[in-house]
């Protein structure tokens, strides 16, 4: 099992923010240097434990889909190699899990696109059929794939709150009207071309998010991570319809093996409220979410 990366620690370049997943460093006033590390965040919060060769797998991935889809949108890529802009020291840290990209203006909305319902998205349909004011039939079941691919945005939360879904009126308010419509589109197609890509490989992609940036020039650009288990739902389509007879959640590629392990967790004897300190999680867990990333990009890329 490779070494894992819980923080980066480079001292060459000056560090941006640390998210969730990935070290941001500045590289002159116009790149950045994105290290994706071995951090798992789940309901927006990050776990304890990293989980080994995550981060490569996840820009493996990335730039598997950036090659596929740029033809529909420019997006962040420089085409530079990461290694280039860090000491050779520094270098170990950073290869296989860098990308050299474009320094944007984020957009602050979310571009969520689900083409089945499940999740916060089937939660809100039970209670109003609905689903970020997009209305839907009658009738769905978790993990329904619905009539079309809808579109339903959110609002980006603070490290450690819960992104917020919105209606795309609302959206209409925080960017203006001719954007988001723009990203609505572009969003829509991105996500039918990557499903219908996936689905050959025997992959469903349930739902998936999407962020964009304006450039210089105001150029929509897509940037950060694209369609990994980390920023969408991924289920083999083997085993998909027996868990929709039975109104289960799909054997699944992406963190919902995590997610499913920590609704079960107890801390003190309680069920684990969703805030930091998340659950240890224990070494088996870590093991086959390294191996659902790893088989993910295997069956996909392969």
């Amino acid at each position: 099992m490779p070494q894992a990366l819980l923080n980066s620690t480079l001292t060459s370049l000056p560090l941006l923010a640390r998210g969730k997943v990935r070290d941001n460093y500045a590289v002159g006033s116009d790149r950045i240097l994105m290290v994706a590390s071995d951090r798992l965040s789940a309901f927006d919060v990050i776990m304890g434990e990293p989980i080994p060769g995550k981060g490569a797998l996840l820009t493996e991935m990335a730039l598997f889909w950036f090659a596929h889809l740029q033809g529909i949108v420019p997006n962040h890529l420089t085409g530079d190699d990461p290694t280039s802009v860090v000491t050779a020291a520094e270098r170990e840290q950073v290869r296989g899990r860098s990308m050299l990209v474009k320094r944007l203006k984020p957009l602050p909305v979310e571009a969520v696109v689900r083409g089945y319902l499940a999740g916060s998205g089937w939660t809100e349909y039970q209670a109003s059929q609905s689903v970020c004011g997009v209305k839907l039939p009658a009738g769905l079941k978790n993990a329904s794939r619905l009539p079309e691919p809808i579109f339903t945005p959110a609002t980006k939360a603070e490290m450690g709150d819960h992104d917020e879904n919105i209606s795309f009126e609302r959206m209409q308010g925080i960017i203006g009207p001719e954007l988001a419509g723009k990203v609505r589109t572009t969003a829509i197609q991105l996500y039918t071309t990557a499903a219908e890509i996936a689905l050959k490989k025997g992959i469903i992609i349930a739902d998936t998010k999407f962020e964009f940036g304006l450039d210089a020039d105001g150029t929509l650009t897509l940037m950060d991570e694209v369609l990994t288990p980390d920023s969408s739902r991924f289920w083999p389509i083997e085993g998909y319809e027996a868990a929709f007879r039975e109104g289960r959640n799909p054997p699944s590629y992406d963190k919902q093996f995590v997610r499913d392990w920590l609704e079960q967790a107890r801390v003190n004897g309680q069920p684990w409220n969703k805030k930091a300190p998340a659950p240890s999680l224990p070494p088996d867990v870590v093991a086959k979410t390294a191996d659902k990333y790893r088989e993910a990009l295997q069956r996909l890329t392969g």
